[in-house]
């Protein structure tokens, strides 16, 4: 499925899943600024493609597959520019070591598997009433969570004593829920740190499954 491993250098699971993020957002930020459509794209396409809790509690969908698609949907919208290019230059570094690690599949199935369990922890835990939920953040946290379970186990491995192997536990759990603070606190209390917390423990979970090298054909 990925012989053709990279276009300019770059995988193509990234660009798969780049794109159309991209894509999407500079078409609502056209029509935001009135360069073609209406300014009212981008709430249609949240009604639509964002991930709304309600949909599981008896709101009416706009289609009948709504509540399944929006766990996927969610994660290709963004709020903005600045949204977007954070979780993109994410999704290139950590996607990067990620396919580094297992291949592009097994890349693609922790990111899948990441967003569907940031939606479903994000319908469990929130209490965000009728604000809906955009972004690929949760997927980026799962791969986050895979890099980090994998540092682990080699920590472990080489027995490095009980102090070193707290603090290669410790030390990067500590950083992310640091940087959801910080995010929380920065803006507001609108980011979803519980599509954060399920997409973590989503790709920490497959990767003690997915340690094995990458496949030469990429797989």
């Amino acid at each position: 499925m990925f012989r053709l491993k990279n276009l300019g250098r770059v995988p193509v699971a990234l660009l798969l899943l780049a794109i159309p993020c991209i894509g999407i957002e500079l078409i609502l930020q056209g029509a935001d600024h009135g360069f073609w459509g209406t300014q009212r794209w981008r709430a249609l396409i949240y009604q639509f493609g964002a991930f709304w809790p309600g949909l599981l509690v008896g709101w009416r969908p706009n289609f009948s597959a709504q509540p399944v698609t929006m766990f996927a949907t969610y994660a290709f919208l963004h709020g903005g520019l600045l949204h977007l290019a954070v979780n993109m230059i994410t999704l290139f570094s950590l996607g990067g070591a990620t396919i580094a690690q297992v291949g592009q599949r097994r890349f693609l199935a922790i990111y899948v598997l990441s967003t569907l369990l940031g939606g479903a922890f994000f319908a469990l835990l929130s209490h965000s009433g009728f604000r809906p939920m955009v972004g690929a953040s949760g997927a980026l946290f799962g791969l986050a969570g895979a890099l980090v379970t994998w540092n682990i186990i080699h920590t472990l491995k080489s027995d490095p004593g009980i102090w070193i192997a707290a603090a290669s536990i410790l030390w990067p759990i500590g950083i992310l829920v640091l940087l959801n603070v910080l995010m929380y606190v920065g803006t507001g209390g609108t980011v979803a740190w519980e599509t954060h917390l399920g997409g973590f423990l989503g790709g920490a979970g497959l990767a003690l499954f997915l340690r094995s090298p990458p496949a030469r054909s990429g797989a």
